[in-house]
């Protein structure tokens, strides 16, 4: 079942700094949208107030057009990557999986997954920052909820772990969407369907890799795939 989320009319002040201004995004399961924008830009303010931590100044979220009342009720439907490590760091990572996933089948999805069963009986604070990172993507991946929004997943991680992150990304697109930003923007390029930039307050649409260039988030120097 495909389902769908639309964020219309999003506006959200701090204090008399104006940071969006009428943002509309539309996401589909089987999607991944890249949202990119300059640091402060206001890409983490849209995350909080989609996982449903940060009250937005306006907003209508349809979930599969339904209107929602509240964004409370997006915590359901969306889970959240966010850039810190929120993982608990005394406990080891096999105690984490059982703890944080509801089924067997989730718990096997990640205890099986490429990569954790060397880490399986160490600790939290043992791993790498990038096997931590990759542990805690693969925790979010597999919660129930359709939508997932992953903010840098890409960022501090070795090489093997990014190329996991996206071929894990690309497998569940086929039942859930994607809201990815990140400054690593190669690697989210390669795996994006549609492409957006946050520039002065406003969602831009971006066609063509290029138009990062003259709407002045690369530099003319950047390299575009």
């Amino acid at each position: 079942m495909v389902h769908s989320l639309s964020i219309k009319h999003l506006s959200h002040s701090f204090g008399k700094r104006n940071i969006l201004s009428d943002v509309s995004i539309e996401l589909k399961t089987g999607e991944i949208i890249a949202v990119f924008g300059r640091n402060g830009s206001g890409k983490s303010t849209i995350f909080k107030i989609l996982f449903g931590t940060l009250k937005p100044g306006s907003v209508e979220i349809y979930f599969d057009n339904q209107l929602l009342s509240t964004t409370h009720h997006l915590n359901t439907q969306v889970a959240y990557h966010p850039q810190e490590i929120m993982l608990p760091k005394d406990l080891r990572v096999s105690s984490l999986i059982a703890l944080y996933s509801k089924s067997t089948e989730q718990q096997d999805k990640i205890f099986y997954a490429p990569g954790i069963h060397d880490m399986h009986d160490k600790r939290i604070y043992a791993l790498s920052l990038g096997q931590q990172r990759y542990l805690q993507f693969l925790l979010v991946l597999n919660l129930d909820q359709p939508f997932i929004i992953l903010d840098e997943p890409f960022s501090m991680v070795e090489p093997l772990y990014k190329n996991l992150i996206k071929e894990k990304i690309l497998a569940y697109k086929v039942s859930k969407g994607f809201l990815i930003t990140d400054h690593y923007y190669l690697d989210v390029l390669e795996i994006a369907d549609k492409v957006k930039l946050l520039k002065n307050g406003k969602m831009v649409a971006i066609d063509k890799n290029e138009e990062l260039v003259e709407l002045e988030y690369l530099s003319e120097q950047s390299i575009l795939i």
